[in-house]
């Protein structure tokens, strides 16, 4: 059921891939954007406090629309894993482990980060680069359901003669077909 909803076992190509990546970037931002004017066109004239109590507020239906985001951007990215061949029930939490790893790495020692104020190391850049490269140019894999360019042409079993009682089972057993009936 997961594999359905969060779209482990469906597949997307690459233009779809991108296209889908960009429509869902601008519709989070759309909704973002609502929800701030909303909010700010609601009280006009705002004092520095009041403003702080509004922000307080809008902080629930951000998150929210925030782990939206992060919801379907892993479903984007887990259909495109699948479309290339690769198992995301494995890339999507490796690909979290690393991004993890990399920030502990980068804060415990800060002279492997990549800047001063970046909490991240050179080698998770490159590997995220490179993850995100193989997602938008890596071409589909051909995959058990996907169909066949091809497809050789069926011969036809020969008619089988009916025969009655232990007869027709060696015969059966002879020609290879053990355990199937023929009638």
């Amino acid at each position: 059921m997961l594999g359905l909803v969060f779209g482990f076992n469906a597949r997307i190509g690459r233009l779809q891939y991108f296209l889908g990546s960009v429509a869902l970037a601008i519709f989070i931002t759309m909704v973002i954007f609502a929800i701030a004017f909303s909010a700010v066109h609601g009280s006009p004239g705002l004092h520095a406090s009041a403003r702080e109590i509004l922000l307080s507020q809008l902080k629930w239906p951000l998150i929210a629309v925030g782990a939206i985001f992060v919801l379907m951007s892993f479903m984007l990215q887990s259909m495109r894993f699948r479309d290339i061949g690769w198992d995301p029930v494995c890339v999507i939490p490796g690909w979290i482990a690393l991004v993890v790893i990399d920030k502990v790495i980068a804060t415990k020692f800060p002279a492997l980060s990549i800047g001063h104020e970046h909490h991240g190391t050179i080698v998770g850049a490159v590997v995220n680069f490179g993850l995100v490269m193989a997602l938008v140019f890596w071409p589909s894999g051909s995959g058990a359901d996907a169909p066949l360019a091809y497809r050789p042409p069926e011969i036809p079993a020969a008619p089988l003669r009916r025969q009655d009682g232990a007869s027709a089972r060696l015969a059966r057993i002879s020609e290879g077909r053990f355990g199937r009936r023929t009638f």
